[in-house]
């Protein structure tokens, strides 16, 4: 059985691109437009990894990210943080989350858009197989 990979994206040209790489590599891509709707996806469809952007509208990615890593059922849901946002400019944010919530693990992949195929694909192996 292929592994899911919910994609969380508010651009549909992003989230075309990841699908596609995604499905050319055997995974099975599910897609959420923000936060809330990845949320939501994430505990209907128990997925075996996401790919989160930072930035969207109705839930953005670094709040998504604190509610993952502070949820005991959740804590463990391998992340790929997948944005324009330079990694400096990330970090400050997360260094918000850590003062306003005690301890919220840095991600374990970030990658900065764009981003080549292979780099996408050798962060889901280096994850989930």
């Amino acid at each position: 059985m292929n592994k899911k990979v919910l994609v969380v994206d508010d651009d549909p040209d992003v989230r075309s691109f990841v699908v596609t790489v995604l499905e050319e590599n055997g995974y099975s891509p599910l897609v959420a437009h923000d936060g809330v709707e990845g949320l939501e996806k994430i505990k209907a469809e128990s997925p075996d990894l996401v790919i989160l952007d930072v930035l969207m509208p109705r839930g953005s990615g670094i709040r998504l990210y604190r509610q993952l890593k502070t949820d005991e059922s959740l804590k463990d849901l391998p992340v790929v943080m997948f944005t324009g946002i330079a990694l400096r400019s990330f970090l400050k944010s997360q260094k918000a989350l850590e003062e306003f919530n005690g301890e919220v693990p840095k991600p374990d992949i970030y990658l900065e858009k764009p981003v080549e195929p292979e780099e996408l694909v050798q962060a889901l192996k280096k994850k989930i197989g």
